[in-house]
C-alpha cells in the first residue's frame, strides 16, 4: 500500500535531455499535459502527491525514480550512472528527509539508478547496465540485506534498465518481456507475459487498487483484466521519446 508519491514537472530543458531513441523530438506541450494526466492518475490511487518544480538545470530530472530507492523504513539515495543527471540527488535528498529518518547512500565509485531497482514484497532484484554497475549493485544489496530484505543481482543484456522490461503487480505475480520470461531469477512467480510488439508496456506500475500502464497495447490491457486487475491507460508518447516509462516519473512509498 502506497501513502506517497513525489513527482516532478518536466522543465523546456527537457527537450535536450539524454535518450538513445528515434523517436523525434518531444513536443513540451504535449509532454506537460501528459504529465498533468499522470499526477491527476496517481491521485486517482488514493496516494498524497508532493509535486516539485521544474528544475531546468537537469533536463533529465522529471525521471525522479532514479534518485532513490525506498522501503517503509528507509531510503537509498543512488548514485546516477549519467554524469549530466549526478547531481539530481542532491534537489532530492531534502525532499526525502522531510519523510524518512533513516538514510543510505550509494558511493563512489559505485554508480546507481533507480530504475535498475525492482521490489517485490520482502524481495529486491537489481540490474546491472549501463547506469548500474556492479560496485553500486553490490552497495545496495548489502544494505538491503542488512536491514532484513533478500537482494539478487541481475545483469541485463536487452533492456535499458531493469524496469524497462519487468514490472511486479502483487499476487506473486510478475509482468515480464524479452530477456526476463525465461530468467530463472523469477520461476518462484506466475507470469504475465508481453510479447516483442509490446515491450514498452511490460514498464507499468501497481498503485494500490490500480495498475497503471501504456496507452495502446490492447493485448497487455486484456491480459491484466482477466487476471483481476482494475487498469488505468495513459499516454506516453512524449516520454518514451526520451527512454521514459511510467515507473520512471515518480517514487512511489
Amino acid at each position: 500500500m502506497f501513502n506517497n508519491v513525489v513527482v516532478k514537472t518536466p522543465g523546456k530543458s527537457y527537450l535536450n535531455g539524454l535518450t538513445t531513441s528515434d523517436l523525434g523530438t518531444p513536443d513540451y506541450d504535449v509532454l506537460l499535459a501528459q504529465h498533468e494526466a499522470y499526477v491527476k492518475a496517481l491521485e486517482k490511487c488514493g496516494v498524497t502527491v508532493t509535486h516539485l518544480p521544474a528544475s531546468e538545470e537537469f533536463p533529465d530530472s522529471t525521471f525522479v525514480e532514479d534518485t532513490a530507492v525506498l522501503t517503509p523504513d528507509f531510503a537509498v539515495i543512488s548514485n546516477p550512472g549519467a554524469d549530466s543527471r549526478n547531481r539530481e540527488i542532491e534537489e532530492m535528498e531534502p525532499v526525502l528527509k522531510k519523510f524518512y529518518d533513516k538514510m543510505f547512500y550509494i558511493e563512489a565509485p559505485g554508480t546507481l539508478d533507480g530504475g535498475d531497482v525492482l521490489q517485490a514484497e520482502d524481495c529486491f532484484y537489481i540490474g546491472i547496465s549501463d547506469r548500474t554497475n556492479e560496485e553500486g549493485a553490490r552497495q545496495l544489496k548489502k544494505i538491503l540485506e542488512a536491514e532484513g530484505y533478500e537482494a539478487t543481482i541481475i545483469p541485463l543484456k536487452e533492456f535499458f534498465h531493469l524496469k524497462t522490461g519487468i514490472a511486479y503487480v502483487g499476487e506473486n505475480r510478475m509482468v515480464v518481456a524479452g530477456e526476463f520470461i525465461n530468467h530463472p531469477a523469477f520461476d518462484s512467480y506466475e507470469k504475465i507475459i508481453i510479447g516483442k510488439e509490446d515491450e514498452y508496456s511490460a514498464n507499468m506500475i501497481r498503485v494500490n487498487d490500480y495498475v497503471i500502464i501504456p496507452k495502446g497495447y490492447e493485448e497487455t490491457k486484456r491480459k491484466l483484466t482477466e487476471a483481476g486487475y482494475e487498469t488505468i491507460e495513459l499516454d506516453m508518447s512524449e516520454v518514451r521519446k526520451h527512454d521514459g516509462g511510467l515507473s520512471c516519473l515518480s517514487l512511489r512509498f
